[in-house]
């Protein structure tokens, strides 16, 4: 029953949108239920049909669907969803988005093609950072009240400028192929951060496979399709924010000494995470601490470090010494 009902509702969230302009314009002219019943009945009613089945098989590859996902998540955690009150040992925990294969998704190879999955990932990330940080999202967005970040040229006065949110890289690791009209689920988590960037981790998983109890000994990695990081910047203007300040601001951060914002990377040392009697906070106590937290950090920062070191394939273009082989059309 609860299937029937999540397919129904699905199939209303797409066919809704569609039927709109039949539906406006019936109630335009008085009478909705007859353009709706025109549309189905009426002549020509075979070709819109058909076409309709298209759009409903296809509508995640439609023009400005991308549009309606990503600011449709925005919108849905920012203004409409009451914002969480997650404790800081839900900051690493993942959000879970469904999907499934269009067939204008699909290549020659005929499984989804690889630049498809680049859209999928700003929907995820939209849903992860709206939802989990919509709490400081929103106080940076009001910082002129909030103040929680100064300007550096006068430390008595508020950074001014809009907020902002900009994708600086992704990477994507391609495992399994996704065949067409195949089901599956994006699961985003927070990675690590630095100074500058936030590192967001996304699987591309086998849908429900939670749900079936499958661990990393019951070959939980053959139904991985993909795994990408990706890493957003925050800015005030053109002022860059330090992520611990929105994740802070969202009430995901424990108390440190010192706080979370240093003069340098903000890791602490091996040293600083270890007791006078050798364990780990973490493993003393059941307390989510800060520790855990930096402890959780260095561990996606191992692989955040090697991502960001791609940032310096710029410095090897070389078109001033390189003879181009030809010029083709991009197409």
């Amino acid at each position: 029953m609860a299937s029937a009902a999540g397919s129904a509702s699905r199939v209303l969230r797409v066919a809704g949108p569609v039927l709109l302009p039949a539906i406006a314009y019936g109630a335009y002219k008085g009478n909705a239920v007859g353009a709706i019943e025109s549309f189905f009945t009426g002549p020509g009613r075979t070709s819109r049909i058909v076409a309709l089945l298209v759009v409903l098989v296809n509508w995640k590859s439609m023009p400005f669907a991308w549009t309606v996902r990503v600011w449709g998540a925005m919108i849905s955690h920012l203004f409409v969803r009451k914002y969480h009150t997650y404790t800081p040992d839900k900051l690493f925990q993942p959000v879970v988005s469904e999907s499934h294969v269009s067939l204008l998704e699909v290549d020659y190879n005929i499984h989804k093609s690889n630049s498809t999955y680049f859209a999928d990932l700003d929907v995820s990330r939209s849903h992860l950072v709206s939802h989990l940080f919509a709490r400081g999202c929103q106080a940076l967005a009001n910082n002129p009240t909030t103040k929680l970040v100064m300007n550096p040229s006068d430390v008595s006065q508020p950074a001014k400028g809009r907020f902002g949110v900009m994708l600086g890289a992704v990477h994507c690791s391609f495992k399994r192929e996704l065949q067409p009209f195949q089901r599956y689920e994006t699961w985003s988590r927070l990675l690590s951060w630095d100074r500058k960037w936030m590192y967001i981790v996304t699987h591309f998983v086998e849908t429900g496979t939670a749900k079936k109890g499958q661990g990393k000994s019951k070959g939980w990695e053959k139904r991985i399709f993909a795994t990408a990081v990706s890493k957003y910047v925050f800015k005030i203007g053109r002022l860059t924010v330090h992520p611990a300040v929105l994740i802070e601001a969202s009430g995901l951060l424990p108390e440190r000494p010192g706080g979370w914002i240093t003069v340098d990377s903000g890791l602490a040392t091996p040293a600083e995470l270890v007791n006078s009697d050798g364990s780990s906070e973490a493993e003393t106590e059941s307390v989510w601490d800060w520790r855990r937290t930096e402890q959780e950090r260095r561990k996606g920062h191992e692989y955040a470090e090697h991502f960001a070191m791609l940032d310096g394939l710029h410095e090897h273009f070389d078109a001033g010494e390189r003879i181009t082989l030809g010029r083709f059309a991009l197409g």
